[in-house]
């Protein structure tokens, strides 16, 4: 919690500040009125005393009140203020760090996590700000303060009133003991539930396919129980809490009346009025000291909570990035260019290596495939060079330059990235071929260029407002073929360097991904194209061809001449060809 309190701006602690004065005035105010309280008892029971001097004293007890109604109004405004500042400052801070994650810190926490510590673990500690800085400041001040205007009122009294102090300060701790630490498990019990959410709605299709809706409300079943039940005790212990304020607060009232009649009856005739107007002024003083600790309750009820949404929040901002920007932005003699020397990888939790001494150099205007069977590191090859991961051993070189060196600003703007899986953002067909920033702006002419050499404008021209068509998050409006040709579209017109197809034609046709390709081709000849396809049709005419298995190259060479010498791609070739498409390609 230390941590995340550092975050306040000036403009922050001055409202703390002027919210801790105004609160010292308002505990002032209120403590005061018990002694006009005192006053009016007496004059009420002084003969010749008038009615004006009533008065007088009750419209200081009114000004006092209004005072401290005014001062709990203002705090109440500032603290308002500073939390939901201090909460949108930090559910940023959250975004960019997560943004600021490569893959492996992704694959730390989940998703449904990450959206849990977003939300739900910002409002927590939001609330605990709105209600802490009041309570936190006012409950001590209060307490100590009304504690030394009764010490020396009677003995007896004081004693009462620290015997209903350490009953509260017990029942406090036992809570906090029984129930602190199941906070960080509810935390996690609602990553839990929103996991199972996000499953059943991402596969919606697959669950009514398989008549599995069944077993996913089984799974939600489950999840929902264990985190209502957890609730449940939570609040359950909490419930004690109320009771026990109210027996000893009315037990305290009781225990003042009642010892006060005794010490009225034993006392001089003189000293009655005394002892009863001590009696009155005590009574308000002990129901003070009691409500201070009832405030202090209400902090240690929200209290545990709020400190394990810290910690949680703590544990995203805390990850240390493994992906850190190099400094590199300026101009390289080579262009377009990516190289591999001696290149092994292996993910962080593994223990064997996925790739193994891959080397190869491709040139501008070049294109190079890969292919191997499910699981030969095809992707992961392709995925070194943006940076997803770092190569464990060697070199992964971008026009001449490690790409460790480069800032990632600087290496994602010499590349256009097409992913395995097409992702479509809620927008409109321009606003997704125009997604993302690489320093130029790219006009309405270079959308349709794009989306006319990705086969897309056929398609795209018959929805209903054309490049300005809504597409739904996730492109769930359009179909799988329509949002790869998009997400081609919207690596062409980056105009980059270098290409990177992560078997991204999967989806289409023969016919389409034939002519896609060989638009594709005229349109990039002076680019750079790295592709990953399980077609030999995809990948046929491709300048290089580098044949993984198992992680490691066992080939590499055009077509035709891998035909004669690889025998991983030969298997693969005849596989999807006959022996006279092949020779005839």
């Amino acid at each position: 919690m230390r941590k995340l309190i550092r975050d306040f701006s000036k403009r922050d602690l001055c409202f703390i500040v002027i919210s801790f004065l105004l609160i010292v005035g308002q505990v002032w105010l209120e403590l005061k009125m018990p002694d006009y309280m005192s006053r009016i008892t007496t004059l009420v029971q002084t003969e010749g005393s008038s009615i004006g001097d009533v008065v007088e004293q009750g419209v200081y007890m009114l000004a006092c009140a209004l005072g401290s109604l005014a001062s709990a109004v203002i705090v109440g405004y500032f603290t308002s203020h500073i939390s939901s500042r201090f909460s949108l400052n930090l559910r940023r801070k959250i975004f960019e760090k997560v943004e600021a994650f490569g893959t492996e810190e992704i694959k730390k926490f989940s998703t449904s996590s990450l959206i849990t510590r977003t939300t739900n673990d910002v409002t927590q500690i939001e609330m605990f700000l709105a209600m802490g800085l009041q309570l936190l400041i006012k409950a001590p001040i209060m307490a100590i303060w009304a504690v030394m205007k009764i010490l020396d009122k009677s003995t007896e009294w004081s004693i009462l009133t620290g015997i209903g102090v350490l009953v509260l300060l017990v029942t406090i701790s036992i809570l906090m003991l029984v129930v602190f630490p199941r906070f960080s498990k509810v935390q996690k019990l609602i990553d839990k539930v929103n996991g199972v959410i996000r499953e059943n709605l991402s596969g919606i299709r697959v669950i009514r396919a398989f008549n599995a809706e069944g077993y996913q409300k089984k799974r939600f079943e489950e999840v929902n129980h264990n985190l209502t039940s957890m609730q449940l005790f939570n609040q359950r212990c909490f419930a004690v809490m109320m009771p026990i304020m109210n027996i000893v607060m009315n037990g305290l009232t009781l225990g003042i009346y009642f010892m006060g009649a005794l010490l009225i009856e034993e006392a001089m005739m003189g000293n009655k009025l005394t002892i009863f107007s001590n009696m009155v002024v005590f009574s308000s003083y002990g129901m003070q000291v009691i409500m201070s600790f009832l405030m202090l309750a209400m902090i240690f009820m929200i209290l545990p909570r709020a400190s394990v949404s810290a910690k949680r929040i703590n544990e995203v901002l805390d990850e240390k990035i493994t992906i850190c920007d190099g400094k590199f932005v300026g101009k390289t003699k080579e262009v377009g260019t990516v190289e591999f020397k001696n290149v092994s990888f292996k993910y962080p939790d593994a223990d064997e290596y996925l790739l193994r001494d891959i080397s190869f150099k491709v040139n501008q205007g070049e294109t190079i495939a890969f292919i191997g069977s499910t699981g030969s590191g095809k992707s992961t090859l392709i995925n070194l060079i943006p940076r997803f991961y770092d190569a464990t051993d060697g070199e992964v070189l971008v026009d001449g330059i490690n790409v460790k060196e480069y800032t990632q600003e600087a290496l994602h703007n010499k590349m256009g990235y097409v992913p395995q899986k097409a992702v479509m953002f809620t927008g409109t067909v321009t606003s997704n071929v125009t997604y993302g920033d690489n320093g130029e702006e790219i006009t309405e002419e270079q959308v349709k260029k794009a989306i006319k050499v990705a086969q897309g404008k056929e398609f795209v021209e018959k929805m209903e407002h054309d490049y300005h068509s809504h597409i739904a998050r996730g492109g769930t409006n359009i179909s799988g073929g329509q949002k790869q040709r998009l997400a081609i579209a919207r690596a062409i017109a980056r105009n980059p360097e270098i290409y990177i197809f992560d078997d991204s034609f999967s989806a289409l046709d023969y016919k389409t991904d034939a002519t896609l390709r060989k638009e594709l081709k005229k349109y990039t000849k002076n680019a750079t194209s790295m592709i990953v396809a399980q077609r030999i049709g995809t990948i046929i005419h491709a300048d290089k061809i580098l044949v993984l298995d198992k992680g490691e190259c066992v080939g590499m060479g055009t077509h035709r001449e891998l035909l004669k010498s690889c025998e991983v791609y030969q298997e693969i070739a005849f596989s999807q060809l006959s022996k006279e498409e092949l020779e005839n390609a």
